[in-house]
C-alpha cells in the first residue's frame, strides 16, 4: 500500500515533538504512535496494541538488538567505575610537573579529552575540573578551555566503534540494512564512514592547529586578549587542584594506571577473543564482535574493581554499587534505542524514505547532492533539539534508504547523518555536552557558545563543501581536502580579522 504524504507524518511528528519537547524518548513515541495509527486506519486502540505488540515486543526479541542492549549495560557499568575511581584525574594531574606554556597546556587537555574516549559527557567533567586552574595560572581563557572540551567529548566519542556511541550508531544501521534487505556489516560501514566524518574531524585536529598557530580568531581571539590582561593566579590554586579538592571525581589514593589498565584489558580481550577471526583487518560476525567486546568491557571492570580495592579508594560495597548504578544509567539509551527501531520499522513499512526519493527525483534532485542536503538536514534537527542522538535516531532510517535508491556508498550517507547531527549539537545551546563544557570549565555557557559558534561554523561549511565534493569522488581522500581547507581558512580569516579590527 502506498501511504503517499501521510507517511511523513512519523518522522515530522517525532522532529517536531523534539523541538518543542527536548524530550527524545517521547518524541520517538509520539513518532511510533502516528505511525501505527496510519496503519490501523485511526483507531488509537488498535494503534496501542500494534506498537507495543508488533514492534516494541518484536525489537526486544531480536537477537542481534539483545545483543545491543546486554552490551549497552556491560559498557555502562564500566564508564561509571572509571569516571568515579579518580584514574583520569590522576593520570591528568601527573602531567602538571611538565607542563608549564599556553601551547602545552592546550594540547595537554586536548590528549586529556582524547583519552577519556570512552564518555562524551565524562570528558568536560573529568577534562574539565583538572586544566581548569592550570589555563588560569597560563593565562588562557576559560571560554578556550570550554572549547577545547566540547570539541573532545563526542567528536572522539563519535568515531569509536567500541563504544556507547558506535554500538548506538551500529544498531540504528544494522536495523536499516536488515529493513532493505541488505547484507553488509554495520561494523564495516562504520569503519568505512569513518573518514567521512567530516565535521567530527575537523573539530578535533582545529585544537592543535589553533594551539600551534597561535591562529584565534573573532571573539575567542579576543577572550584570549582578555586573559591575558587578567592578575596572576597562585600557584595554591594547581596545588589544590593536585591534592584531589576538585569534587567527588577525585580520589585522594587514586593512581594513573586505574585508568590506563583496565582500558588495556578491554583492547586486549576484543583483540585476543576475534584475532582467530582476521580482525581487525577481516570482517567479523556482528555477534562475535558484541560478545567479545562484551567480554572485554566485563574484564576490564573486573580489574578496575582489583586496583580500586588495592589502592584502597574505596570498598567493595561501594565499588560493586557504583558499577550497579552505571548499568542502571543506561536505561535511558536502552529504551531509546528500542524506541528508535520501532519507528525506524514504521518509517520503512510506510514507505517514507521512497516517497522522498520519489519527490526527490521528479524535480531531477541531482544525487551529488544527496550527502550535502542530509548533512544539513541532520544539523538543523539536532540544532532544535540539542540532542545528536535522537536526530540520529530520526534521521538513520531516511538517509540509508535514500543513499540506496540513489546509488550512494553507505559510509557516506552515514558520514552525513553523523556529522550534520554533531555539527547541529556543536552549534546548540541547549545541547548537554554544551551545558557540561562550559560547567567543566566555569565558563558562561553564553560566552561559550558565542566562542565556538565561529569555528563551528567554519568547520560547518567547509563540511557542505566537501560533501559535495564526496558526493561527486565517492572518495575517503575528501577528509584531506577538507583539512586543507580548513588549515587555508584560519590563516585568511585571522588576517581579516586582525585588519577589520585595526581599521575600527
Amino acid at each position: 500500500m502506498n501511504y503517499g504524504i501521510l507517511s511523513l507524518l512519523p518522522p515530522l511528528v517525532a522532529v517536531v515533538l523534539a523541538i518543542k519537547s527536548k524530550n527524545v524518548i517521547l518524541s520517538l513515541f509520539c513518532g511510533g504512535l502516528a505511525g501505527a495509527l496510519i496503519f490501523c486506519g485511526g483507531n488509537p486502540f488498535a494503534a496501542v496494541k500494534s506498537v507495543i505488540g508488533d514492534y516494541y515486543f518484536v525489537q526486544l526479541t531480536d537477537s542481534y538488538n539483545a545483543g545491543v542492549l546486554v552490551l549497552i549495560v556491560f559498557i555502562g557499568g564500566f564508564i561509571k567505575l572509571v569516571e568515579k575511581s579518580g584514574g583520569a584525574q590522576a593520570f591528568s594531574k601527573s602531567v602538571y610537573k611538565v607542563v608549564n606554556t599556553s601551547l602545552k597546556a592546550q594540547l595537554c587537555a586536548w590528549l586529556g579529552g582524547i583519552l577519556i574516549f570512552f564518555s562524551d559527557l565524562g570528558t568536560p567533567l573529568l577534562v574539565g575540573p583538572v586544566f581548569r586552574p592550570l589555563f588560569d595560572k597560563l593565562k588562557i581563557s576559560r571560554q578556550k578551555l570550554a572549547w577545547i572540551l566540547d570539541s573532545t567529548s563526542s567528536p572522539v566519542a563519535i568515531l569509536i566503534p567500541f563504544i556507547g556511541w558506535g554500538v548506538y550508531i551500529m544498531g540504528l544501521i544494522q536495523a536499516e540494512f536488515d529493513n532493505l534487505g541488505v547484507p553488509d556489516s554495520d561494523y564495516t560501514t562504520f569503519v568505512q564512514a569513518i573518514p567521512f566524518q567530516l565535521y567530527a574531524i575537523l573539530a578535533i585536529l582545529l585544537i592543535p592547529l589553533v594551539a600551534f598557530t597561535r591562529k584565534d580568531f573573532s571573539l575567542m581571539r579576543r577572550a584570549e586578549e582578555a586573559a591575558a590582561q587578567q592578575p596572576d593566579a597562585p600557584d595554591e590554586t594547581v596545588a589544590a587542584q593536585q591534592q584531589g579538592t576538585d569534587g567527588s571525581y577525585s580520589k585522594a589514593n587514586a593512581r594513573p594506571i586505574m585508568v590506563i589498565l583496565p582500558i588495556v584489558v578491554v583492547f586486549a580481550t576484543l583483540f585476543i577473543t576475534l584475532a582467530p577471526q582476521g580482525f581487525p583487518f577481516k570482517k567479523v560476525g556482528g555477534n562475535d564482535f558484541r560478545v567479545a567486546l562484551t567480554m572485554g568491557y566485563l574484564f576490564g571492570a573486573v580489574v578496575l574493581m582489583a586496583l580500586i580495592r588495592l589502592f584502597k579508594v574505596m570498598t567493595f560495597h561501594d565499588t560493586f554499587k557504583l558499577y550497579v548504578d552505571g548499568m542502571k544509567g543506561m536505561t535511558d539509551v536502552a529504551v531509546t534505542l528500542v524506541l528508535a527501531w520501532s519507528l525506524g520499522s514504521m518509517i520503512s513499512g510506510l514507505g517514507t524514505a521512497s516517497f522522498i526519493v520519489e519527490g526527490m527525483q521528479s524535480i531531477q534532485f541531482s544525487p551529488v547532492l544527496v550527502p550535502a542536503a542530509i548533512f544539513l538536514f541532520g544539523a538543523f534537527v539536532s540544532f532544535a533539539t540539542g540532542s545528536s542522538w535522537g536526530t540520529f535516531a530520526i534521521m538513520m532510517p531516511l538517509a540509508i534508504p535514500m543513499a540506496y535508491a540513489f546509488h550512494i556508498p553507505f559510509a557516506i550517507a552515514v558520514g552525513a547523518v553523523l556529522s550534520g547531527g554533531l555539527f547541529g549539537d556543536h552549534c546548540s545551546p541547549i545541547s548537554d555536552t554544551t551545558i557540561l563544557s562550559s560547567t567543566g570549565a566555569e565558563c558562561d555557557l553564553v560566552e561559550h557558545v558565542k566562542t565556538q559558534l565561529p569555528y563551528a561554523l567554519v568547520n560547518g561549511v567547509i563540511s557542505i563543501l566537501c560533501y559535495i565534493v564526496a558526493g561527486i569522488t565517492r572518495s575517503p581522500l575528501t577528509v584531506v581536502l577538507a583539512v586543507a581547507i580548513q588549515l587555508a581558512v584560519i590563516f585568511v580569516w585571522n588576517k581579516m580579522d586582525v585588519k577589520l579590527e585595526a581599521n575600527a
